[in-house]
């Protein structure tokens, strides 16, 4: 038995969540990864795996084995990368993962400046508005919105953001313009399920953050279509600045409200390796960071 194949094996099985999806992506028949993990399982005299029809799960013995399998993998891909010399010059893949309407909008546009000087980099660009686990995802660096909890990863600060509340100017002709939080009870509200709970919003007011709530008649789960329901009529909507500035600009929407705006949320880019941080971690965020934070400038 190849005990290292095994535990790459073992690791696909888990991450895809069952057999036959480990096989497609490790391109091996469904009866060698079987084979692999039984014999692991027969090395260690114990089960890794539950196995029903359905899913796969890791028993009691199974968990605690497995993240111990992905530190062996990680360092000795740590060592590959630098006995072939990727913590000298950038090379290989880069995965780097961002909030879906932020890397279509400020990463894109610098990710082509990169690559162009960069040619041996490759990027793996995985834009979600679900925070991925940088561990378990095997991303490299990752742009978070908001206060970063206690953390081992290090973190570069690239600016700030906020969050505004506007319109369209025919919506606003229409049920006239809000002045105070008061009048949010007498106004639709285009709802999204990635940022206040539902039904409110969060407003600042000298003795602190208010809850307020709002009459949500339609609720989305992109971003992007709250923006397109703004620009339609349908309503107010709540979204960070760097969404709408376009729409802004170009009198689609109007902000309203803005007196009652929170504190500017800090934003970060963060890298998942803390000693030997490879050459082409330290390029990009060398490269990308004094980017974004002229694209975040006021």
């Amino acid at each position: 038995m190849d005990r290292l194949d095994a535990m790459t094996t073992l690791l696909a099985v888990v991450e895809t969540g069952s057999f036959s999806a480990a096989a497609r992506k490790l391109r091996v028949p469904v009866t060698t990864v079987s084979r692999r993990v039984a014999e692991l399982e027969a090395h260690l005299r114990t089960k890794l795996l539950q196995r029903t029809t359905r899913k796969v799960t890791l028993t009691d013995a199974g968990a605690p084995y497995v993240l111990a399998c992905r530190k062996v993998l990680e360092q000795i891909g740590e060592a590959e990368r630098m006995a072939a010399g990727e913590y000298q010059s950038p090379r290989g893949e880069l995965t780097v993962t961002a909030p879906l309407v932020f890397g279509r909008m400020h990463l894109v546009p610098v990710m082509v400046e990169f690559m162009a000087q960069f040619v041996d980099v490759r990027l793996n660009c995985r834009f979600n508005d679900r925070v991925l686990d940088m561990q378990d995802e095997r991303i490299d660096l990752a742009v978070r919105i908001g206060q970063l909890p206690d953390s081992s990863r290090r973190a570069r600060r690239i600016g700030t953001i906020r969050r505004v509340v506007c319109a369209s100017p025919d919506y606003l002709v229409r049920r006239g313009e809000p002045r105070t939080l008061a009048e949010l009870e007498t106004h639709e509200c285009v709802g999204f399920h990635g940022f206040d709970p539902a039904g409110q919003w969060l407003f600042a007011r000298p003795e602190g953050l208010a809850v307020v709530p709002i009459r949500s008649r339609i609720m989305f789960d992109a971003i992007e279509s709250v923006i397109d329901a703004g620009i339609a009529g349908a309503g107010l909507i709540r979204v960070f600045c760097y969404h709408v500035r376009p729409a802004l600009r170009s009198g689609l929407l109007r902000e309203v409200l803005s007196d009652f705006a929170p504190a500017s949320l800090p934003v970060h880019i963060l890298h998942s390796h803390d000693d030997m941080v490879p050459h082409k971690v330290r390029a990009f965020i060398d490269f990308c960071v004094p980017r974004l934070q002229a694209r975040l400038a006021p």
